[in-house]
């Protein structure tokens, strides 16, 4: 069996170009590139999309229109070696979560630094036990498939760290069950610790371009027609230098805009730092950034409408299937080991 790559793909909210080039291009990037040498199982984390309250008349578009993304963007899912599925078609991802809640300690999940930001968002009776458990569910996700890569941004590693923990203690009290992932530095060794690109705001450029923005006047969504981008672009937030120059510290309204038009235009960054640093307009660059953005929509834009829902569904279906058959023999194992079936 090849070793198995596994990440997942958001089902919530618009998705932004900071989503784009933060996120998308890096992941479609690495099935490329690992498919054939490694098995990459791509899913969707649906059971996942509602911790935090969502309008659910709305996920079921949500999730195939984000896969129809994931599509437009180049994810090769002609290859053999890649997986697309969903996670809630997959009943041992919840079967499997409750036997990992058993043995796993409410002080750790309380712990979690990702349930304390989330929650303090929200009002005391909005905040789910679904937000709580979320990480149990993450493992799940994982140990199913055993899986030994998984990309984690910053704000995933409590949780990876605690995947290989509640591993580590169901295989010492009931035999190896679960392949324990690789800890996190190994995993940055293996994807690059460049991972967590991060697009600002364009109002406001010391905070990420985030899809849960509420005014959505410094994010570009991949949805927004040219023109609106456009608008955005040329209102954004610079500062008073009066000179071009790439220093995302200290200028990072001017530096936003330069790594974006650096990530559109596909050159390198020093490339395009070279050329405009020193330049005194800053509408000029304005400009550039905001032509290089509406090409790209609008390129992006048509090939997201050709994506043909047959084909993507027909993937789905035998993706899901292969999947049922693996993560079915995982769980089995691990209902044998508690007691909830004949021994294997």
């Amino acid at each position: 069996m090849k070793p198995v790559i596994l990440t997942g793909l958001r089902a919530n909210n618009d998705l932004t170009i900071g989503n784009y080039l933060g996120a998308i291009l890096p992941m479609i990037d690495m099935a490329k590139s690992k498919a054939g040498e490694y098995q990459v199982n791509m899913f969707v984390p649906d059971l996942h999309s509602f911790t935090t309250p969502i309008d659910h008349a709305q996920l079921q578009e949500q999730i195939m229109h984000n896969l129809r993304v994931f599509v437009a963007a180049g994810l090769p899912i002609d290859h053999d070696d890649v997986y697309v599925y969903r996670q809630s078609y997959i009943s041992a991802h919840s079967e499997l979560t409750w036997i990992l809640d058993c043995f796993t300690g409410f002080g750790e999940m309380n712990r979690m630094t990702q349930f304390k930001d989330k929650s303090a968002k929200l009002n005391e009776d909005r905040i789910s036990i679904g937000l709580f458990n979320y990480p149990v569910l993450m493992a799940a996700d994982i140990l199913l498939y055993n899986a030994s890569y998984v990309p984690v941004g910053d704000d995933q590693t409590q949780h990876l760290e605690f995947t290989r923990d509640i591993a580590t203690r169901m295989n010492n009290q009931f035999g190896e069950l679960f392949a324990v992932p690789l800890a996190v530095p190994k995993q940055h060794e293996f994807f690059g610790k460049d991972q967590g690109l991060r697009v600002r705001d364009l109002m406001e450029p010391t905070k990420k371009m985030s899809k849960s923005d509420e005014t959505g006047k410094g994010v570009v969504f991949l949805s927004d027609t040219p023109e609106a981008a456009t608008k955005k672009v040329m209102s954004a937030t610079t500062d008073s230098f009066g000179e071009v120059k790439f220093d995302m510290k200290e200028r990072p309204g001017i530096s936003n805009l330069l790594q974006i038009l650096a990530l559109l235009s596909n050159r390198p960054q020093n490339e395009v730092n070279a050329e405009w640093e020193g330049k005194t307009s800053y509408g000029d660059l304005k400009k550039a950034v905001a032509e290089v953005v509406s090409t790209f929509l609008t390129d992006f834009q048509a090939r997201l409408a050709g994506v043909d829902d047959q084909t993507l569904l027909a993937k789905l279906e035998a993706s899901e299937t292969a999947m049922q058959s693996v993560a079915g023999q995982t769980l089995y194992k691990a209902q044998s080991a508690v007691g909830l079936r004949p021994k294997v």
